[in-house]
């Protein structure tokens, strides 16, 4: 299993960055998607290049401000994916915290680099 991590502070408040997150149908801060349809909690969207996505909703908690969603269906069969997105206040900003864990190891490259890319658009967004 491999586990990929970013981590990034930010001048805006916690609250003001959490709010992307929290409303896990936007999508604006992911390239490769254009809308997402919440239903229970599984989310399901398409994705440029791999095809429809489910992701099961383990955690949202707002007093923690801590999201973890776990992939359940993609053209890939993954062994194990647990994705955990963190804001904690930080002095006047915050701090970002994203990890994906990831199994079998071949996919992480692919998952890296649609974090990375996830990451930029939303650098952009709060910029």
């Amino acid at each position: 299993m491999k586990t990929i991590k970013i981590e990034q502070q930010f001048r805006q408040a916690a609250d003001e960055v959490w709010a992307i997150f929290s409303d896990v149908t936007r999508c604006d801060w992911v390239p490769a998607i254009e809308k997402i349809t919440l239903v229970g909690d599984v989310r399901s969207f398409d994705m440029a290049g791999l095809g429809e996505v489910q992701e099961r909703i383990v955690l949202l908690d707002d007093e923690q401000r801590k999201l973890q969603y776990s992939v359940i269906k993609a053209r890939s069969v993954l062994e194990h994916h647990l994705a955990t997105i963190r804001v904690t206040e930080a002095g006047e900003g915050c701090h970002f915290y994203w990890e994906t864990e990831i199994a079998p190891d071949e996919f992480a490259p692919a998952i890296e680099q649609g974090m990375h890319s996830a990451f930029a658009q939303l650098q952009k967004i709060l910029a």
